[in-house]
């Protein structure tokens, strides 16, 4: 074993939305920091863009097998790259509402109270919203919670077809909004942008550095100061602590097939919700026969990953729209007409390009040729927009992360079906009256959703080492410090004790930002 002769003041581990933007609020202090990476740069090539590559061939999804409740295999849809889940993310970054923060009855069961509220979150959500370029606008939709400050940018513009639908949506008394984005971008100077505005930004890695990523905005600029320390390529595989277990004393990573340990005052996880499960449970030692911080048996439970489901809408008026994810609607979020549970969050996806049709969706094929004969891909995709509905995964101690000698299983099962159900029902019944009132030609539309439930995806994983006040119930305390060792930190979306049902990206990072706060003050 190679034994690293530095001493940290702090090692980081994950480089994703938590962890790179931790290492942005603390590099500044000049404290000793090691950042530990199992991937590396995501590579900037023609690739990125090629929609046979990113969802044909799963390109950048993690080449490794975790196993399912019934002891299958499964390739997760999860990214080892330096930025984490968020080079290839939508960007999508919406604040948790007021009430997500409170106990809420769903039809399937209870959304938890968090002991932090949405107040104390606020401020760190304007500070998230203005590190990451977030671009929003304010009053057109209800559920939105109050902001102390207005979004940092303009609203990402609707291209001429989507202001169409917005205004149509709009009729049928619903509140179409601005998705509020993160993306490097200058509408009004072209010279000072990023963003180039282009088809392969949902789900693929941006080769211009357009996207608020975490490798962008937080890991490539701390780099810049002598006292940041970045290792790549380099996956941890045990925390070590001291003999009463009560700190961390070494982290050992495996880099290059070789065994090397690392020192340091401080310990912050940031591996995502799964991972870091994981890394507690196989840490387990004398002191921590079941698992490291796992006193109250919590370590691994309650993961949520959301019900997602893509929802094509093929219509007979084409659809020239280059960016198309700009628009959200909120109006089913806490219950709709005769349903009074909460129901969940519509977004636009990316364009559906031609490729997709074959690589991501192969049953919409034989639809699409069904229901337009004669048509070419390119002429079916045209004539798409694609919409993303998610709702509340509900927090169910039995869905959780096992290890098994080598073996990462992740048990679950889903919950909260017929809030989803009605969602995708809701939501379809609406497009269906828009088209009605906007198409003359009397050619039919269709609707078809593609579920996104199956165990593979887990790009909006969180919960299996909540926070909380009770040590007897969670695994972290209210600074997302471990209850049972004084020096371990996590932050990623691990904490969350409910998932809500909007993207947990901005929470993560107001999070990082939060314990940051805490943090600094820790180590001065």
């Amino acid at each position: 074993m190679i034994v690293d002769d530095q001493h940290y003041d702090l090692i980081i581990i994950g480089t994703g939305a938590g962890g790179g933007t931790l290492l942005h609020k603390l590099a500044p202090t000049g404290k000793k920091i090691l950042v530990l990476e199992r991937g590396d740069f995501l590579p900037k090539e023609k690739e990125n863009w090629s929609a046979v590559e990113v969802f044909g061939k799963a390109r950048y999804n993690a080449r490794e097998q975790w196993y399912d409740i019934s002891g299958d295999p499964f390739r997760p849809q999860t990214n080892y790259w330096v930025g984490g889940n968020t080079k290839v993310y939508g960007a999508a970054l919406l604040r948790m509402r007021e009430k997500d923060f409170e106990k809420v009855q769903h039809q399937d069961g209870i959304s938890p109270e968090w002991s932090v509220k949405y107040q104390d979150f606020e401020p760190y959500y304007t500070e998230a919203e203005k590190l990451y370029s977030v671009h929003g606008k304010q009053g057109d939709d209800p559920t939105e919670p109050p902001h102390s400050e207005d979004y940092p940018s303009a609203p990402v513009s609707h291209e001429p077809r989507m202001q169409q639908l917005c205004d149509a949506i709009l009729k049928q008394g619903l509140h179409p909004s601005h998705l509020p984005l993160g993306l490097r971008l200058n509408e009004t100077d072209a010279d000072d942008s990023d963003c180039i505005r282009c088809k392969t930004c949902d789900g693929f890695p941006c080769k211009v550095d357009g996207k608020g990523d975490a490798e962008v905005i937080g890991i490539v600029p701390a780099l810049e100061l002598p006292n940041v320390t970045l290792k790549t390529e380099a996956k941890v595989v045990c925390l070590h602590t001291s003999p009463s277990g009560r700190e961390i004393k070494a982290v050992e990573a495996e880099i290059g097939g070789r065994s090397h340990l690392f020192f340091s005052d401080i310990v912050v996880l940031a591996c995502g919700a799964v991972n870091s499960a994981a890394l507690l449970l196989r840490s387990a030692n004398e002191q921590h026969p079941t698992g490291l911080a796992n006193s109250s048996d919590q370590v691994g439970r309650n993961f949520m990953k959301h019900l997602m489901t893509a929802l094509v809408q093929l219509s007979p008026k084409p659809n020239h729209t280059v960016f198309q994810k700009t628009i959200c609607v909120n109006d089913f979020y806490w219950g709709y007409l005769d349903y009074e549970y909460p129901m969940g969050h519509i977004q636009n996806t990316g364009s559906l390009l031609q490729e997709m049709i074959l690589t991501e969706a192969p049953p919409l094929l034989a639809l699409l040729s069904k229901l337009m004969p004669g048509l070419g891909l390119r002429q079916l995709a045209s004539r798409t927009i694609g919409w993303w509905l998610q709702t509340e995964d509900l927090p169910d101690s039995n869905n959780r992360v096992r290890v098994d000698g080598s073996k990462l299983y992740l048990d679950y099962t889903t919950n909260n079906f017929e809030a989803h159900d009605r969602l995708i029902y809701h939501w379809t019944e609406i497009l269906k009256a828009v088209e009605r009132t906007e198409n003359k030609s009397g050619l039919p539309l269709d609707i078809y959703p593609y579920s996104n439930t199956t165990i593979r995806v887990v790009g909006h994983q969180c919960g299996t080492l909540r926070f909380g006040e009770d040590p007897t119930t969670s695994v972290l305390d209210l600074n997302c410090r471990t209850h049972d060792v004084d020096n371990l930190y996590v932050v990623d979306g691990s904490f969350f004790p409910s998932s809500a049902a909007v993207s947990p990206t901005l929470t993560i990072i107001a999070n990082a930002l939060r314990v940051g706060e805490h943090l600094i003050s820790r180590l001065s």
